[in-house]
C-alpha cells in the first residue's frame, strides 16, 4: 500500500517522482499494486477482459488503489464514475514506459543533442499499442512539472511528469488529439515559483495575445521540391550569383496574409524580380508585434498569425519550386519577459544564458 506521504505529495501535487507512486507495482513479488489519482471519480475500477475489480479510495481528495494477483493482468483500463452517473473508461498513462533514450539523454546532457527536437516537445507515438503524445521538456531545478490543458481542467495534480536524467520531465498521455491546447505547470524548488508555461519545443502555437501550445504533426506535408534540394546541394554558393530580397511578412502587405496567401503574391514577385533567395524577419513565435518579431518566445514554431505550420511548409515548398531559398533570421538576443514564455523557466534564469 502506497505510503501516506506520498499521497500527501501525489494529492499536494508536489511529488517529483509520481511514476514510484502512480501506476501498477510489484509488490513482494506476489501481488500487484495500480494506484491512480483521480479527483473527478465518484468510484473507480481497474478492468481488463472480464476482470472488473473495484478500487479503494485512500484518500478523500481521489486517491485510489486495488491490488491483484501479480500473474492476472498488466495491461489495463481505469473505469470511473464522475457522480454523474455517466461512466467512461481511459488508459492510465502510469503504465507506460519512458521514451527517451538513456543515450539521447546523455547526448543531451552533454550539449550534443543535435536532434532534441525529435523527442522534446510534443510528439504524435504508439506505446503498447496506443495511440497518445509523448510529452518531454526541460526543467532541472523543478520539483514538480505537470502537463496542463483542457483535457485535464488545467489542473496540475492530474498529469505529473517522469523525471529523467539532466532535468528531463516525460510523460505519454493516450488518446489525446490534434491541435489540444496545452502548457506545462512547473513548480520549482526554489521560492515557491509554480507557472504555466509554454512548451519551448512546440511546433505550434495559439494566437497572440492567447499563449498556448498546441499539438501539431507535421507528418503528413508532401514536400515537392526534390529538384531544388539537389541544386542547392550541387552549387558552390560561394561563386554562385546571390541576390536577396529581405521580407518582414507581416508588414509587406496589409491586412496580414495568410502563408498560401504570401505564397501567391510574394514568390511570383521574387521571380519576376530575379531575387535568388528570401530573407524572413524572425517568423517564429512572439508575443509583441511591434518587436517584428525579435522577441522569441518558440524558436521551432512559426507564428499563428498566418496559419498553421503546414502552411508554412507549404510556403517554403513553393518558394523552393520557384528557384528560391529561404533563409531564416534567428534572434536569441532579444529576450522577452512574457511569464508564459522561456523568462525564469524552472524558477532559474534556465534560458537566459
Amino acid at each position: 500500500m502506497a505510503l501516506e506521504g506520498d499521497i500527501a505529495a501525489i494529492v499536494g501535487a508536489y511529488h517529483g517522482d509520481p511514476f514510484r507512486v502512480l501506476g501498477p507495482h510489484l509488490v513482494e513479488g506476489r501481488r500487484l499494486e495500480i494506484r491512480a489519482f483521480l479527483p473527478e471519480a465518484n468510484e473507480a475500477y481497474v478492468v481488463a477482459g472480464e476482470l472488473a475489480r473495484p478500487m479503494q479510495r485512500l484518500h478523500p481528495d481521489g486517491f485510489f488503489e486495488a491490488v491483484l494477483e501479480h500473474d492476472h493482468v498488466i495491461h489495463y483500463r481505469l473505469r470511473l464514475e464522475d457522480g454523474t452517473g455517466v461512466w467512461r473508461e481511459l488508459e492510465d498513462p502510469y503504465r507506460f514506459p519512458a521514451w527517451l533514450t538513456d543515450f539521447e539523454l546523455h547526448l543531451h546532457g552533454e550539449g550534443n543533442y543535435l536532434q532534441s527536437f525529435e523527442k522534446l516537445g510534443a510528439h504524435w507515438r504508439e506505446a503498447d499499442g496506443v495511440a497518445g503524445v509523448n510529452f518531454a521538456v526541460w526543467a532541472p531545478n523543478a520539483e514538480r512539472v505537470s502537463v496542463v490543458g483542457d483535457f485535464n481542467r488545467w489542473d496540475g495534480r492530474h498529469h505529473p511528469m517522469r523525471q529523467r536524467n539532466g532535468g528531463i520531465w516525460e510523460l505519454f498521455i493516450p488518446g489525446l488529439e490534434e491541435g489540444l491546447v496545452y502548457k506545462y505547470e512547473v513548480k520549482s524548488r526554489y521560492r515557491g515559483y509554480l507557472q504555466q508555461k509554454a512548451d519551448p519545443y512546440a511546433f505550434y502555437m495559439e494566437t497572440p495575445p492567447l499563449s498556448g501550445s498546441r499539438f501539431c504533426r507535421l507528418d503528413g506535408y508532401q514536400w515537392h521540391d526534390q529538384e531544388w534540394m539537389q541544386k542547392r546541394a550541387e552549387t558552390d554558393w560561394l561563386r554562385a550569383p546571390v541576390s536577396i530580397y529581405e521580407a518582414h511578412i507581416g508588414s509587406w502587405v496589409r491586412p496580414q496574409p495568410s502563408y498560401r496567401e504570401l505564397a501567391d503574391r510574394l514568390v511570383p514577385y521574387l521571380s519576376e524580380m530575379g531575387y535568388t533567395h528570401l530573407e524572413l524577419l524572425p517568423i517564429m513565435e512572439h508575443p509583441y508585434e511591434a518587436s517584428w518579431g525579435y522577441q522569441v518566445v518558440g524558436y521551432f514554431t512559426p507564428t499563428a498569425r498566418h496559419g498553421p505550420p503546414v502552411e508554412f511548409m507549404e510556403f517554403v515548398d513553393r518558394c523552393h519550386q520557384a528557384g528560391i531559398g529561404v533563409i531564416l533570421d534567428w534572434v536569441p538576443a532579444h529576450f522577452p519577459k512574457d511569464a508564459h514564455g522561456l523568462v525564469y523557466f524552472d524558477g532559474t534564469a534556465l534560458y537566459e544564458h
